[in-house]
């Protein structure tokens, strides 16, 4: 009797173990989230930052506001330092990238660094690169600017807010090729810090030409301050009909640049899956399509696995690319 009244008991108390309710592991949730955008105020990076801090509060995919930090610096080398090196365990953080981060990671020019050093979350949209001049600039269409640099390489300064070798370098130098210009390491190119500082250079005089985003210099051109003369897509874009691309005046370039994020490596599984989540959530989001078309930014979605696997062909191609113009061996 005593075994069979035992039995019972431990089948009762197992059984109750069963249903009773189990506690669900608390789930990430940042406490001071942050975006570190690797230049100044008022470039591509910093928007991209402002976005989606703004949305992810707004949607209520974050409880807490998420601050903006600009962390301007050897083209982003000394956001992409600061946080392998002082905050690769920060789960709270995460750090606009781009095609330039990819460009300068394909190019060396973050010393030490390779694409495995950080996490690479997400992108989420595109838009085409475009050079532009004062208004009352001498150059009237893309042909006077070539004709001009292929004539001397030196005579013309251009902006842009990467370093030398990044992306905005990359794309006059592609043009510049499609003229004609053999050796386009001649090209004058004035590198700053960021979008906003290359505009500032532009309308001080100091170059004569930016090469930068469209979403960097549109509110410029509405304002008339600048000339879009190039815009480096197959095709005009939607609501801008006047601004004519390279390939329709025989220089057959197409430049994208596209948006995202990476964060520390060293983050915990449940932060690095918080992130994509929301990330991806605000992308699906009516709000947050309309800032991107604002911007003439085309969506273009990776996240997780499919990022990672992105920037690394991205970077291998840059690469590649950068051989063949003589950026590096």
């Amino acid at each position: 009797m005593k075994n069979s009244w035992t039995g019972k008991f431990l089948l009762l108390l197992a059984a109750g173990m069963l249903l009773a309710p189990v506690s669900p592991a608390l789930a990430f949730e940042p406490e001071n989230p942050e975006c570190i955008a690797p230049a100044g105020p008022g470039g591509g990076w910093d928007f991209v930052c402002r976005t989606t801090a703004k949305n992810l509060f707004e949607q209520e995919l974050i409880d807490n506001a998420m601050q903006v930090s600009n962390m301007s610096g050897g083209g982003g080398g000394v956001a992409f330092a600061h946080v392998t090196r002082e905050r690769n365990n920060d789960n709270d953080l995460i750090v606009a990238a781009s095609t330039s981060t990819s460009a300068r990671l394909a190019q060396g020019i973050f010393k030490g660094a390779t694409a495995d050093d950080v996490h690479w979350l997400a992108t989420f949209g595109a838009e085409y690169g475009v050079l532009a001049v004062k208004k009352d600039s001498k150059y009237k269409n893309l042909k006077d600017l070539m004709d001009a640099i292929v004539a001397n390489p030196r005579s013309v300064g251009i902006a842009g807010g990467s370093s030398v070798g990044g992306f905005d370098h990359i794309k006059p130098m592609l043009v510049a090729r499609k003229a004609g210009l053999k050796d386009v390491r001649q090209l004058k190119y004035v590198a700053y810090a960021g979008g906003g500082e290359a505009m500032t250079g532009l309308l001080s005089g100091a170059v004569d030409v930016m090469s930068g985003d469209f979403s960097e210099l549109r509110g410029f051109y509405e304002s008339g301050d600048i000339r879009m003369i190039a815009i480096l897509a197959p095709e005009r874009l939607q609501g801008f009909p006047d601004i004519p691309t390279a390939k329709e005046q025989g220089y057959d370039v197409v430049g994208a640049n596209w948006r995202g994020f990476y964060m520390p490596k060293g983050a915990s599984a449940e932060a690095k899956d918080f992130w994509r989540n929301a990330i991806q959530k605000m992308t699906e989001s009516e709000a947050f399509q309309k800032d991107l078309e604002a911007k003439a930014i085309e969506p273009f979605n990776n996240f997780g696995a499919d990022m990672d696997k992105f920037v690394k062909k991205s970077i291998t191609e840059i690469a590649d690319l950068s051989r063949e113009i003589g950026i590096i061996k």
